[in-house]
């Protein structure tokens, strides 16, 4: 079976398109959180010198939840904010059992 369609079939879309649109939400949203991690390291004066742990921390506290934010963002700019919202309390349902994540209601 071609990705592109294991992939409209794993996240139930039908069109070819959406899926490059979704994959490219992907890319923006990753090239961005790897700009904000220079910026905010910079800002915070982590370097290269500091311990694994310590950036590791650092990259958990500001970056995973800057990474989400870019996410719906760009979402919303390529027309795809339903399904990464949908996509959002999925993922996070599976390490957050959360009400809401859980039975996908809203609030």
């Amino acid at each position: 079976m071609h990705l592109l369609e294991k992939l409209k079939s794993r996240w139930s879309i039908n069109s070819t398109g959406q899926v490059l649109t979704i994959l490219i939400v992907f890319a923006c949203t990753g090239f961005t959180a790897v700009f904000a991690r220079d910026i905010v390291f910079n800002f915070l004066g982590v370097t290269e010198q500091d311990p694994f742990w310590f950036k590791t921390l650092i990259w958990l506290i500001t970056i995973l939840p800057l990474y989400q934010v870019f996410l719906l963002i760009y979402a919303a700019l390529f027309g795809q904010f339903e399904f990464f919202w949908g996509f959002m309390k999925k993922s996070f349902g599976r390490f957050i059992p959360l009400r809401w994540a859980k039975n996908g209601s809203k609030g």
